[in-house]
């Protein structure tokens, strides 16, 4: 029974995801760019940067922007406990 809910926990913690999104113009568009991301020890002090005007050859065009923590990043992050914690960004063009 023990093991049982060990591995269940397992299982979701690694099929777990987060999803943050900022909607520009909109939320119709198409992905244009996806890029991972590196941070260290979650992420304190440090930030990365994506021009989504520059991607998507304009202000005008940029439909919304998103931070995402798929299970693959989460795997990282778990193996290295934590010391290694990816996240990818996105960037979502209009039509």
């Amino acid at each position: 029974m023990k093991k049982t809910i060990i591995s269940l926990l397992a299982v979701a913690a690694l099929s777990a995801c987060t999803t943050q999104t900022a909607l520009i113009n909109g939320h119709d568009g198409a992905l244009a760019k996806e890029d991972m991301q590196t941070f260290f020890v979650g992420g304190l002090g440090q930030a990365q940067s994506m021009n989504a005007s520059e991607v998507c050859g304009g202000v005008e065009k940029v439909a919304k922007v998103e931070r995402t923590s798929s299970p693959l990043n989460v795997l990282l992050n778990f193996l290295t406990q934590g010391i290694y914690s990816p996240q990818d960004a996105k960037v979502y063009c209009r039509k």
